[in-house]
């Protein structure tokens, strides 16, 4: 699409081509973390879009498309790779969290109680709710869980760039959707109810609680506790 003057016309491209960028966001935010915005990922692939029209030669030998999607994609990655995903002293709480949850496990065969992860943590049990709701949108898998022995492998190379045509990252992401589904399916019926709701059907905090009959605070404890469940379980896996 070219002007009078026989330019690019960028706001005809950008408008033709921005179902791209929420098709590329959409394929990407399915592989994150349930914090991450897909608002934010479209905003930021537009931004790769127009770099994509400003940087574009028909000499190359490149199709448009093909070129706009690694910029989107490109200018996608590098905003992942610098967002504050989860501040330390967050994740510390999250951590011993986790362990406290595992070591119970380990030693009570079952799924432990707030009360009693609680009592191992040395805190009061309102205490510990409080905790849980402090590390509200808490992520299943953080960056740095998914890195390499020497530290050189990075979640986001291997789990949100187009790995379509790798078999090995296929693979491995239906091993880890198994082991997701068997995890939660050993969660407490309560937050099982609740990751149904907010994952599955695509309800809010406010709507959970409303069929629960509890507060939006107590659906983001509860939320927090199954979340941290979880990563004990796919830290095993």
């Amino acid at each position: 699409m070219y002007t009078a003057k026989g330019r690019l016309d960028n706001s005809s491209l950008i408008k033709q081509y921005s179902p791209l960028v929420r098709r590329l966001a959409h394929q990407m935010i399915a592989k994150l973390p349930a914090n991450v915005e897909l608002d934010d990922l479209i905003q930021v692939g537009l931004i790769g879009l127009t770099d994509a029209l400003s940087r574009f030669d028909v000499g190359q030998g490149v199709q448009f498309e093909t070129f706009a999607t690694q910029r989107i994609r490109g200018a996608m990655l590098d905003e992942l790779r610098g967002g504050d995903w989860m501040s330390r002293g967050t994740r510390r709480q999250q951590r011993t969290i986790e362990q406290a949850v595992h070591k119970l496990e380990q030693k009570l065969g079952r799924a432990p109680q707030e009360s009693e992860i609680a009592v191992e943590m040395g805190v009061s049990l309102t205490e510990y709710q409080e905790l849980l709701g402090k590390v509200r949108g808490t992520q299943l898998v953080y960056l740095e869980d998914m890195s390499g022995d020497d530290g050189d492998e990075d979640y986001l190379d291997r789990h949100v760039a187009d790995d379509s045509n790798n078999p090995m990252a296929l693979l491995q992401d239906h091993r880890m959707r198994q082991a997701l589904v068997a995890a939660i399916k050993n969660l407490p019926e309560r937050e099982q109810y609740v990751m149904s709701m907010y994952y599955e059907h695509d309800m809010n905090l406010k709507e959970i609680a409303a069929v629960l009959k509890v507060t939006e605070s107590r659906v983001c404890q509860l939320h927090s506790q199954a979340i941290a469940r979880l990563r004990v379980k796919l830290r095993e896996w």
